[in-house]
């Protein structure tokens, strides 16, 4: 269940809590944050011991499992496809240099919603 309290959205569901906060000041947002509430003391231990082990913080350590959790190493990164295809196609640096020189560089209109 979504809810917004106090300008928060915040998710809760029976077995944990997650708080999202995004605070929006003056042509800038902050980072977003979560809060996981009831976890247990073991895995909070366990936590602990693990940041400890690789020299940082508890919360440093948790950044980067769910890091590693959604933005896996072997996932395909868009600038090395590209470089990829480039070598596939057997492009030199001086068609690379024809095709900047031919491309359309007018800025974009910026959308209408009237």
């Amino acid at each position: 269940m979504f809810v917004i309290v106090n300008e928060r959205l915040e998710f809760s569901c029976n077995f944990s809590y997650v708080d999202i906060n995004a605070i929006i000041f003056v042509g800038m947002i902050s980072m977003p944050a979560v809060t996981i509430r009831n976890l247990s003391e073991e895995t909070h231990r366990a936590l602990r011991v693990r940041a400890a082990h690789h020299g940082r913080s508890t919360e440093a350590e948790i950044r980067d499992i769910i890091e590693a959790a959604v933005r896996p190493p072997e996932r395909i990164k868009l600038g090395s496809l590209l470089t990829a295809i480039g070598r596939d196609a057997e492009l030199s640096d001086s068609d690379v240099d024809v095709l900047q020189r031919s491309r359309d560089t007018t800025p974009a209109e910026p959308m209408t919603f009237e």
